[in-house]
């Protein structure tokens, strides 16, 4: 072989290389000019929906209510002294005739022994008198002793009968004013504030304590004047604390007669039952049901609220596809799981009660009905 060959060769090679490179090169300046592929969009979200109906409602009012006690005592003394015992603390439950509180009764006790005395002294007299008359009477019958003599005895007789009766009296109320420096529960009930202490000097004006009968309990609501012609006996009566709560469900059993010219309302009193655990004296909130009537209701599920505004999501058939809608509503009252609806909602609404935090205006869903 010549050496011309080897170089033509070589020649030839290095060319068909060359062209083999710039082929490969082209193809993969092709494949990244090539367009990226279409991502598929997502599929409308799965809610569960339930449809707004009419249902009975209550139409109500609420009112600001005072529980009272129908059996309410201030306990204070009828005499005055020293306290020497205070037997009882708040709180405490107590029991008709029960000791409360003892004044020092050593000066009554001493006006009581010296009434004793007076009466066994006037029983002396008037019990020798009545055997004197008895004598007197005998001798005038006789002729032994004149008639004047007699009627002086008859006079002296009568007037140690009075004398005695009179220190039997008075030795009575002097028991009966003894009786008064010990304090006892006139009734059953739970002791209230007690503001004295032992060694206080108290009087009739004093206030030791007071005792609450929280076993019947009345309900004081303080109806409009512009409302008498609707309140009357036998309205039902939802009684709840701040929260809404329902403590006591009763119906009005009084209504005044007359209006009260400070508060411009009429008083209606609802009983209250033992087992709500409401107190004397306790503020809550009375709900006179007036009358029932259709209202639309939503689930408690279905409600959003966004600064102080309370909102629904409904989905809502847009050309044959279903999309959430934020829409504002006022709620009326609560009706176990569901609330009325004043506004912003009609029967037959698809209202969204699944996946709130994940929906906005507008965004596609597929609602499932809730059975």
């Amino acid at each position: 072989m010549k050496s011309g060959d080897i170089v033509l060769k070589s020649s030839t090679r290095t060319s068909t290389a060359r062209a083999a490179l710039v082929g490969c090169m082209f193809l993969l300046a092709a494949g990244c000019r090539r367009a990226p592929a279409k991502e598929s969009a997502p599929g409308p979200m799965p809610v569960q929906v339930q449809t707004v109906s009419l249902q009975p409602a209550p139409v109500t009012d609420s009112y600001v209510s005072t529980i009272k006690s129908r059996r309410s005592a201030t306990i204070q003394p009828q005499v005055s002294g020293a306290l020497t015992q205070i037997f009882i603390h708040s709180g405490d439950h107590v029991r008709t005739g029960q000791h409360l509180m003892e004044i020092d009764p050593r000066q009554q006790q001493a006006v009581v022994a010296q009434q004793m005395a007076t009466e066994q002294q006037k029983l002396a007299v008037y019990e020798f008198n009545q055997k004197d008359i008895v004598r007197q009477r005998n001798l005038f019958a006789s002729g032994i002793i004149s008639k004047a003599a007699d009627q002086q005895a008859e006079q002296s007789y009568r007037n140690s009968k009075a004398d005695y009766e009179s220190a039997v009296a008075a030795r009575k109320s002097a028991e009966q004013q003894l009786a008064y420096y010990h304090i006892y529960a006139p009734f059953d009930g739970v002791v209230g504030d007690v503001p004295v202490h032992v060694g206080d000097y108290v009087s009739p004006t004093t206030v030791l304590t007071t005792l609450d009968e929280n076993s019947d309990l009345e309900a004081y609501i303080y109806i409009p004047a512009e409302r008498s012609s609707q309140v009357r006996i036998g309205l039902p009566v939802n009684i709840t604390d701040a929260t809404g709560k329902l403590l006591d469900h009763t119906k009005i059993y009084f209504v005044s007669p007359q209006v009260d010219d400070q508060l411009q309302g009429i008083l209606a009193k609802a009983k209250v039952h033992a087992a709500s655990g409401l107190r004397n004296s306790q503020q809550v909130r009375a709900q006179v049901i007036w009358s029932t009537a259709p209202a639309a209701t939503v689930p408690v599920l279905g409600i959003t609220r966004i600064g102080g505004q309370t909102f629904v999501y409904v989905a809502e058939n847009s050309g044959g596809h279903f999309v959430a809608r934020q829409k504002p509503v006022e709620l009326g009252d609560a009706l176990g799981n569901l609330y009325t609806v004043k506004e912003g909602l009609h029967p037959g609404d698809q209202v969204i009660v699944s996946s709130l935090q994940f929906l906005v205006d507008g965004a596609p869903v597929q609602p499932i009905p809730v059975h």
